[in-house]
């Protein structure tokens, strides 16, 4: 049976009473009696010809037909209260603190176009974290994440910022020493200086074809800046993506080898929870960075 307009205080009932599991709980969340959401539920269930939950003296549990009708509720809420919130912040204008975290290498690409957004939304109060630990947007009560990689939480609305590409560099003085290597195979003649990441403690691949099936580690470290600087003082090749090493590329005291091999790109993407109303100063710099940041690569 269909469900009219009327029912959508019985489908926040449910879901409110699927995420806490207690109708006490959900009612207390709505302002509303916990007889009120048991009376939305059960004419919810009545409409659907279906049992969403099972009820004990001591507690509610989900029928499996009530998780798949939670999960598909969830994003059906979650887009309703995101189309009315972004209705209602049409005419307000962004302000406020905004809580962003960073890599720690991310104030390379997001330093050079912040003064265009302080002159855009001068209201805005920005708090940026740069670190390459992993996060909890919603327990940590950050608005935005901006990060690389595969996202794989189901709590976060996630905005693709754009690619860039991974390039293998060295000194020009190390490279007059050692030689420029002509394929990668010939990688494994040369000191390889190498990240690892914090997150897993895994070092990062290099992605060539014909790679040697192990890379002569000179350095590892789990900062990208002290591996562009150990690069620039002639310690060996470092593999590391274009932003970061473009200024030191334009000085020349970086200089870019295998070009031709290297076709590997990266994704940066901003994040946010997606339990939580789009703010105009959330949907100000999404929409801003989107925009801006790797449009070069």
């Amino acid at each position: 049976m269909a469900i009219d307009m009327d029912s959508f205080s019985g489908l926040e009932s449910f879901v409110r009473a699927a995420d806490l599991l207690s109708f006490a709980e959900a009612g207390r969340a709505l302002g509303i009696s916990a007889s009120a959401v048991g009376k939305n539920v059960a004419r919810l269930e009545q409409q659907l010809g279906l049992r969403l939950f099972q009820r004990t003296t001591r507690q509610v549990r989900l029928t499996q037909e009530g998780a798949l009708f939670h999960e598909r509720c969830r994003r059906i809420l979650d887009e309703l209260h995101d189309a009315r919130a972004t209705m209602q912040a049409a005419a307000e204008a962004p302000r406020g603190r905004l809580r962003v975290s960073l890599p720690t290498i991310g104030y390379r690409f997001l330093l050079p176009v912040l003064p265009e957004f302080q002159v855009l939304y001068p209201e805005v109060d920005l708090d940026l974290d740069f670190n390459d630990h992993l996060v909890d947007v919603v327990e940590a009560g950050l608005d935005v994440v901006i990060r690389s990689g595969e996202l794989a939480d189901s709590r976060l609305v996630a905005r693709r910022l754009g690619p860039f590409r991974f390039i293998l560099a060295g000194s020009p003085d190390y490279l007059a020493a050692r030689g420029i290597p002509q394929s990668p195979a010939e990688l494994a003649q040369h000191s390889c200086l190498r990240y690892r990441f914090l997150s897993s403690g895994k070092l990062e691949e290099w992605v060539l074809p014909g790679m040697p099936p192990h890379l002569p580690a000179a350095l590892v470290c789990n900062n990208m800046e002290a591996m562009l600087g150990a690069a620039v003082a002639g310690m060996g090749l470092a593999y590391m993506p274009d932003f970061l090493a473009r200024d030191a590329l334009g000085r020349g005291e970086l200089q870019r080898v295998l070009a031709e091999d290297l076709t590997h790109t990266g994704q940066f993407s901003a994040l946010w929870a997606s339990s939580r109303q789009l703010s105009p100063k959330v949907r100000a710099f999404v929409d801003f960075v989107g925009g801006r940041l790797f449009k070069e690569s």
